[in-house]
């Protein structure tokens, strides 16, 4: 499999023609191992709040109040990545290995200062932040406490972001795949060790798991720096780390969009919160839980959108912008059929998935119910989650952002105002799903446009 990868890319790079065989073919081998990457960290996910649902629906609604504002802060460290990562996938797809080496070693420099000074500001509002967004006063101490050790290690999960986004520009998904896969089984195994034997609870759950992203990721970062084909620093006797302007220049020409991409949606998601957190400990717990048992229709969705990112961005460096459109829709249209398949599966069993992570009647009926709403969602969400991959693939960052604000902002947040009055939790995933149709329509009439991918940064 990996020789036949390392062929099609080596024919992508070389500007050698392709049938479409060929690209379906290397559009899946980039996307299954990023698909199986998803599954061990939505079953991370999964695991995580299925053990801490077992010890109460106030210990999971202390994770589930301060969630959204850990979403915030690693798409903030994930943007820094990708305004690296992507000129990393150019450079590989014009065959300038040694300057994609350059860009890679200043892309750790910034994703490492930029995490630490983030961690930190994370740190400084732990005690408040559970009170601002109205969670019922029983829950801020447990919130409070998983918030702040998850800071403390936002740095490793930053730096676990620039290894995995770093090979995977190099087409090289297999590895992060693997590490996630090993991620997930010792988070069992530390989970365990923190919440139950050493009787930590909710912070067991924030340890357990940070370490397990540790230890795993330095297997990958040796990987990285010493053993990929293209982006290992053997091959150079020298290399600077500190960013020069003309790679931050280019980086935040990404960034600077995707952390307002961050802002929109991740806002939207703390706006959501503070609209959810009033209606009580069940529709918090629900709401929490719905969102995780739902994340498994998404593995083909985030998995590809990784892909075409990849693939779309090495096709840009290449100068084959109707390739990179080809490999595009091939990405779209494989997301799209599995989820819409995973969505039927979810709408069948949705009481079953919520029972795995909870034995609350009241939580398991109302998650059941949200989660039937959204399986009408799964197709359109695809085509928006792969759509906007391959814009970032591109270069083009600004108007997919402008795109998600007003979806995110107008459409679900100004609904969810609306039906959430007579409708509840209910309201707010109706709200939802008629956003994220909305956001697939229009993701793909900007995908069938040409004007994302004019931006060519090598």
């Amino acid at each position: 499999m990996a020789a036949g990868k390392d062929l099609l890319l080596g024919k992508l790079r070389d500007g050698s023609p392709m049938s479409f065989g060929e690209r379906l073919r290397l559009s899946w081998l980039l996307g299954l191992p990023a698909i199986l990457a998803q599954l061990s960290t939505i079953l991370m996910e999964y695991i995580d709040a299925g053990m801490v649902g077992r010890l109460g629906s106030d210990k999971a609604a202390a994770i589930g109040l301060v969630e959204t504002s850990t979403w915030i802060m690693m798409g903030f460290c994930m943007a820094v990545t990708s305004g690296f990562s992507v000129q990393v996938a150019q450079l590989i797809g014009s065959r300038d290995f040694h300057k994609a080496r350059q860009v890679m070693r200043k892309g750790f420099f910034a994703s490492l200062v930029f995490s630490c000074m983030l961690a930190l500001a994370g740190i400084s509002i732990a005690e408040a932040l559970p009170r601002w967004l109205g969670g019922d006063a029983s829950i801020w101490a447990d919130a409070s406490s998983y918030f702040l050790i998850w800071c403390a290690f936002l740095p490793v999960s930053s730096i676990g972001f620039t290894i995995c986004g770093m090979l995977q520009a190099s087409g090289n998904m297999k590895v992060p795949s693997i590490v996630e896969v090993c991620a997930c089984v010792l988070d069992v195994i530390l989970n365990y060790v923190f919440i139950y034997i050493l009787g930590m609870g909710v912070k067991g759950a924030a340890i357990g798991t940070g370490l397990a992203v540790l230890i795993t990721h330095i297997f990958a970062l040796v990987f990285l720096l010493r053993k990929s084909p293209e982006l290992n620093i053997v091959q150079d006797e020298h290399g600077k780390w500190l960013p020069d302007r003309h790679t931050l220049k280019q980086a935040f020409g990404i960034t600077g969009p995707m952390w307002l991409q961050n802002l929109v949606m991740r806002g939207a998601y703390i706006a959501s919160t503070v609209i959810v957190a009033p209606l009580g400990t069940i529709a918090i717990t629900a709401n929490s839980f719905a969102i995780i048992a739902e994340s498994f229709c998404y593995m083909p969705g985030y998995g590809l959108e990784e892909a075409a990112q990849s693939i779309v961005g090495q096709s840009i460096g290449a100068k084959r912008k109707q390739l990179a459109r080809q490999f595009a829709f091939i990405c779209t249209g494989m997301a799209s059929v599995m989820m819409t398949v995973l969505g039927i599966l979810m709408f069948i069993f949705a009481p079953q998935m919520m029972a795995i992570l909870t034995p609350d009647p009241e939580v398991i009926a109302l998650g059941a119910k949200v989660l039937r709403i959204e399986a009408f969602a799964e197709t359109l969400y695809a085509v928006s989650m792969v759509g906007y991959g391959s814009c970032v693939g591109a270069g083009d960052t600004m108007v997919p952002m402008l795109l998600n604000f007003f979806s995110m902002w107008v459409v679900r947040i100004g609904l969810a105002l609306i039906l959430v009055r007579s409708m509840g939790l209910v309201g707010y995933w109706v709200a939802m799903c008629i956003e994220l149709n909305v956001r697939g329509v229009i993701f793909f009439l900007r995908l069938r446009g040409n004007s994302w991918m004019k931006k060519v940064l090598v």
